[in-house]
C-alpha cells in the first residue's frame, strides 16, 4: 500500500479519496475549505493537512482533483504547493480537467524538480466517482503511468495511457465534445416526443436498444422528462470544459461547429438560472 495525498474534495475528489483509504492506502487529504477535509476525516481513515505541501510530505503519490488551470497551479506551485513537499521520484497525478497547456507547463516544472507527472482526467461523473467506476485517460511517461495505475485502480472502471504528457487532457476534450453533441440530440428528441404527445419512457425503452442508445439516454431520460436536473456534472463546469475544447481547436486547426453551437445553448441555460444543474438541463431551453 502507498502513502497518498489527495488534493481537492469536491463531488468527485471526496469519494475518490475515500476509495483509496478503503483499499488500505495511507491517505492525507487537503481541501481549500477545511470543513470538507474535516468531514472526510470523520468518515474515512486518514488525516488532513493544512496546505498542499504538508499533505505531500512523504507521499509516494499526490492526486489532485480541483477546479481549473489556476486552481491546479495554486495547489502545485509556491512555498505551500505540493511540488515543494514532494520527494524526488514521487508521482503527481492530476485528475482535474484542464488545458493541455497547463499540463505541459506543470509537467516540465515537475520533471525539472525530479518529480513524475501524469495527467489523468476522469469521466463518469459523481456516480462514477462514488461507485469507483471512472474512466481514466492518461498522458505521461509509460514508467510513471505504470507506477500510478495500481493506485488509480481504486476508483477506475478502465484506465489507459493514451500517449505523452497532455494526451490525457486531449482525450478528455474528445469525451466532452461527444457528450455535448449527444446531450443536445437527446434533448431535442425528448422535447420533440413531448410536443408530439408520445410517452417518452415507452419510446426510450425501444430506441435505447438500437443505434440511438447511449449512456446519457439510459441514465438521464427519466429525469429530463421530469424536469429534474440535479444529478451530475454541472452546466457551469461543462462550459469551462467546452471553452478548453474550443480554445484547443483554434490552436491545432480543428473545427468544432456543433460543439461551439451547444456551448452557446449551455450559455442560454446559465442565463435561465440552470448553471448549477446538470448537463441534461439543455432540454430546458427547448420547452
Amino acid at each position: 500500500m502507498a502513502k497518498v495525498a489527495f488534493l481537492g474534495l469536491g463531488v468527485m475528489g471526496f469519494p475518490m479519496a475515500g476509495h483509496l483509504a478503503a483499499k488500505g492506502h495511507q491517505v492525507t487529504v487537503y481541501n481549500r475549505s477545511p470543513a470538507k477535509a474535516a468531514a472526510w476525516v470523520a468518515k474515512h481513515p486518514g488525516r488532513s493537512a493544512a496546505t498542499p505541501r504538508e499533505a505531500a510530505l512523504g507521499a509516494d503519490f499526490v492526486m489532485a482533483c480541483v477546479g481549473n488551470d489556476d486552481d491546479l497551479r495554486a495547489v502545485c506551485l509556491g512555498a505551500d504547493g505540493a511540488f515543494a513537499g514532494m520527494a524526488k521520484g514521487a508521482v503527481f497525478v492530476d485528475h482535474t480537467t484542464v488545458s493541455a497547456r497547463v499540463t505541459k507547463e506543470l509537467a516540465d516544472i515537475g520533471t525539472a524538480a525530479g518529480l513524475a507527472f501524469v495527467d489523468a482526467p476522469v469521466s463518469g461523473g459523481q456516480a462514477g466517482a462514488e461507485n469507483g467506476q471512472l474512466s481514466i485517460m492518461c498522458g505521461g511517461d509509460p514508467a510513471d503511468y505504470a507506477k500510478a495505475e495500481p493506485v488509480m485502480a481504486a476508483y477506475a472502471r478502465i484506465c489507459r495511457l493514451i500517449g505523452p504528457s497532455g494526451s490525457g487532457q486531449l482525450a478528455k476534450m474528445m469525451n466532452q465534445i461527444c457528450i455535448a453533441g449527444l446531450m443536445q440530440g437527446l434533448s431535442e428528441a425528448l422535447a420533440f416526443g413531448q410536443k408530439a404527445g408520445l410517452d417518452g419512457e415507452k419510446v426510450v425503452e425501444v430506441i435505447s436498444q438500437g443505434a440511438a442508445g447511449s449512456w446519457q439516454m439510459q441514465n438521464r431520460h427519466k429525469t429530463m422528462l421530469a424536469d429534474q436536473f440535479d444529478f451530475g456534472f454541472a452546466v457551469d463546469w461543462m462550459r469551462k470544459d467546452l471553452g478548453i475544447c474550443l480554445d484547443t481547436a483554434d490552436e491545432i486547426g480543428a473545427r468544432l461547429p456543433v460543439t461551439a453551437l451547444v456551448d452557446q445553448f449551455y450559455k442560454d441555460v446559465q442565463l435561465m438560472g440552470g448553471g448549477r444543474g446538470d448537463t441534461s438541463g439543455l432540454i430546458r431551453r427547448l420547452k
